[in-house]
């Protein structure tokens, strides 16, 4: 059930805290009701601490390994992901559906502060649908948690198939359910998306030591060559 904008009360938001290495504090508004989207899930809150770990940033010289690099968030829910890339420097586009549209324009607004030398901005975009708005390819597109709706898997593949370049680095990351649909879901999209990409696994060594789970799980996706 999604739930509009005109629904939602100031109470019935609340908002996730996630500290950031510099001390610094990303504040993600989620409403209590709504659907997936509108929660701050576990596999996002790892993908955002994996980006700002040491093998990408400099926490004495603030170097980064995002500045200005073009990032494309998909399924990007409440934007922790996005924003949490763009504080790091990188230029971000957030896209969901458009049900989204307003959690994630608020949660831009609040953390404008912490956006000094990144940018974000958040666009509708639905799998399966053209996306020539969101070309040339970006250096990244980064995924959280969007492997679950079995009717979306298709769409997904092929959106990713557009919009990753030769270049482009697709960095997923999921967590393994056992429940319910969830593993055909997950088989079915990784035996599609391995037709065209190749996968490294991350391992937990090179992930945030504290956030990190043996459930969730990120990948490093790039297109086949040749």
């Amino acid at each position: 059930m999604a739930v509009s904008p005109e629904q939602h009360s100031s109470t019935s938001h609340f908002v996730r805290e996630i500290e950031k290495t510099d001390g610094s504090v990303l504040k993600v508004y989620q409403y209590s009701t709504g659907d997936v989207g509108c929660v701050v899930w576990d596999a996002a809150i790892v993908l955002s601490k994996y980006l700002e770990t040491d093998q990408f940033c400099n926490s004495r010289s603030g170097a980064s390994t995002w500045s200005s690099k073009h990032m494309l968030e998909l399924g990007a829910g409440t934007g922790v992901v996005g924003i949490m890339a763009a504080s790091l420097g990188a230029n971000v586009t957030v896209t969901d559906l458009e049900d989204l549209q307003p959690l994630l324009k608020l949660n831009i607004r609040e953390n404008r502060e912490l956006l000094s030398t990144g940018s974000i901005t958040a666009k509708v975009l639905k799998w399966g649908e053209t996306v020539t708005d969101f070309l040339p390819h970006p250096d990244y597109i980064l995924m959280a948690d969007c492997i679950y709706y079995e009717q979306s898997v298709v769409p997904l593949v092929e959106t990713l198939k557009i919009l990753a370049g030769p270049k482009t680095c697709v960095i997923c990351c999921y967590e393994q359910r056992t429940m319910g649909v969830n593993p055909e879901v997950e088989k079915r999209f990784f035996e599609l998306l391995l037709q065209d990409f190749e996968a490294e696994e991350v391992p937990a060594e090179r992930q945030d030591p504290e956030f990190n789970s043996p459930d969730i799980h990120i990948l490093h996706l790039r297109r086949r060559q040749g």
